[in-house]
C-alpha cells in the first residue's frame, strides 16, 4: 500500500513556481526524497494554470508520513509557503492493484 497526496500550491504570479525552485535549490526536496518511506516527491506544472504547481508526494505507509510531518523541515516548508503567500488544496489517495479489466487501457 502507498499513500499519495497531491498538493496544489497556488499563489500570485510566479510565486508557486519560485517556491518549488527554492525547495529544490535549498536541498529540502532532495532531503525529503531520501527519507525512509518516501516513494515520490515531484513538482509538476499544470499547463492550464500558471499560478499553481502540483506536488505529488507518495509514502510507503502512514507511519512514514507521520514521521515526515513531525520532522524539523516541516517548519522550513511552512516558512517558505508563508514567504510566497501560497494557498493549498490537497487530495489523498491510497494505492490499489490495477484491476485486470483496466489493463487493456494502459499502454506500456
Amino acid at each position: 500500500m502507498s499513500i499519495t497526496i497531491n498538493l496544489y500550491y497556488t499563489g500570485k504570479g510566479d510565486a508557486a513556481r519560485k517556491f518549488a525552485e527554492k525547495m529544490e535549490a535549498s536541498g529540502i526536496a532532495e532531503t525529503i526524497r531520501n527519507e525512509d518511506g518516501n516513494e515520490r516527491y515531484e513538482y509538476l506544472f499544470p499547463m492550464n494554470d500558471p499560478e499553481t504547481i502540483l506536488l505529488i508526494d507518495s509514502w510507503s505507509s502512514q507511519d512514514a508520513l507521520d514521521i515526515h510531518h513531525a520532522s524539523p523541515m516541516m517548519a522550513q516548508i511552512a516558512a517558505l509557503r508563508k514567504k510566497y503567500d501560497l494557498h493549498m488544496k490537497a487530495e489523498r489517495y491510497i494505492s490499489a492493484d490495477t484491476p485486470e479489466s483496466e489493463n487493456q487501457f494502459i499502454r506500456k
